[in-house]
């Protein structure tokens, strides 16, 4: 049976072109998504550029024909239309002032009039699919941007990898190691092992995989092998990032963890270091998305630094803990331009060349915004991704799609890049326990 794809608000706001991916299936667009899609179309984020993009698009097919009557997509795609809503008996119980309700009625009443067909209704909206379920109307969620079917499922950056017991010793006399092609056949460049003798399980040794050509690049053992501007390294997952963000030959690190397994921090020392102490970079930039936990407060008066100020107080305070609490150290390096604290809202233009940027709370990002942002890195740059995919407060994002997910799956095929799973709380006692049974 023919289907009929009735696409919600949701969809059209997370994916511009989210009308070609049906196939040779019609879709159709109610009006009351046209209306509520116009809404967006001033958002300075990602969520307006897809709403100015469908807008775009549906100017484009007008050109074809008429939206009333219905245009074809593409050679070989189906029909798309607009809707209009006219469905009659729709249950009195549901309110019609509510936007998503008139979008179930209006699929509703094209079900009624195509009944030779199936017509589903697509939307990112748990509710609006549950209650097109419970009148009879077929639905589907809609992600275009999902990497990985669940969260368990992301590339954590770690293995552990049964050996020799001879290798071991090897590995430990400093020789130049390689492993065997039916091993690193599932491996991932710069990805971390923990090599375990097949005699003594207690027996173990750390390494980083680089690539079939070249040895193991051995590490030390972990515990406080990375001190870095102060910060010492808790856990092995932490030396592993440190060893990360310390490599000049890596330009691209992720770091996912929860909340106080030091992501941030680790990756603010690093940056410290290379910037006061090596000199390596001309300057520190740090940013994150301007996403509110809950309610939003509104619109902030000031100017862009201090509308900023709220949300970048947590970066601010890593760095001014870092620099010993001095405040008037953090602020001349911010006056000479050594340190950057800056929105994401603008920096799509420009190119930023030689810095050791941090993007943090890179989840509440889309895959659209993440791209904008990493093609900003120019020549000699270093960015680094981090964020807890537990955490997301952009509802246009889920713990499958979200930008910094879509980075660490779609980078981990290559040599430039690097991540590593932070999965130990080091913040506090209180913390982890929190992050483990709320």
């Amino acid at each position: 049976m023919k289907k009929i794809f009735v696409l919600d608000t949701s969809v059209c706001l997370a994916s511009a072109n989210a009308v070609y991916s049906f196939g040779k299936e019609d879709v159709y667009i109610p009006l009351k998504v046209l209306e509520e899609v116009d809404k967006h179309k001033n958002r300075q984020d990602g969520v307006g550029q897809n709403a100015r993009m469908f807008i775009k698009i549906l100017d484009e097919l007008r050109d074809k024909g008429s939206l009333q009557e219905g245009v074809r997509l593409q050679k070989g795609k189906g029909v798309l239309r607009s809707a209009a809503l006219t469905a009659s008996d729709f249950p009195t119980d549901l309110d019609l002032s509510v936007p998503d309700h008139v979008i179930i009625a209006t699929a509703f009443g094209i079900a009624r009039a195509h009944q030779d067909k199936k017509v589903v209704v697509v939307s990112r909206d748990i509710n609006m699919r549950v209650i097109c379920d419970s009148i009879g109307l077929g639905s589907q969620d809609y992600d275009a941007n999902q990497v990985i079917n669940d969260s368990s499922e992301l590339y954590s950056g770690l293995c552990e990898m049964v050996v020799d017991d001879e290798f071991i010793e090897r590995i430990y006399k400093g020789e130049d190691l390689f492993l065997e092609d039916s091993k690193t056949d599932k491996l991932f460049p710069n990805q971390f092992i923990t090599l375990v003798s097949n005699k003594n399980v207690n027996k173990t040794a750390l390494a980083r995989f680089l690539t079939k050509e070249q040895p193991l690049r051995r590490l030390s053992e972990y515990k406080g092998r990375h001190k870095v501007f102060g910060v010492e390294s808790r856990n092995r997952e932490q030396s592993f990032a440190m060893d990360l963000l310390m490599d000049p030959s890596v330009p691209i690190v992720s770091l996912v963890g929860k909340a106080g397994s030091g992501k941030t921090l680790s990756a603010v020392a690093a940056g410290l270091a290379q910037l006061l102490e090596k000199g390596s970079y001309t300057r520190l930039i740090v940013s994150r998305p301007v996403q509110p936990l809950g309610r939003d407060i509104g619109f902030l008066p000031g100017t862009l630094e201090e509308k900023m100020m709220p949300w970048l107080t947590p970066i601010q305070d890593n760095l001014q803990f870092l620099l010993g609490n001095d405040k008037a150290t953090l602020q001349q390096y911010m006056d000479t331009g050594k340190i950057e604290i800056e929105a994401l809202t603008y920096i799509r233009g420009r190119s930023i060349a030689k810095a050791f940027m941090i993007i943090d709370e890179a989840q509440n990002l889309s895959s659209h915004e993440l791209k904008t942002i990493v093609t900003r890195v120019g020549e000699g740059t270093k960015i680094v991704l981090t964020g807890d995919i537990e955490q997301i407060d952009n509802v246009y994002v889920n713990d499958t799609s979200n930008g910094l997910a879509y980075a660490v799956e779609k980078f981990k095929h290559y040599s430039l890049a690097g991540h590593v799973t932070l999965s130990k709380g080091e913040r506090s006692a209180v913390a982890s326990l929190a992050a483990k049974v709320l």
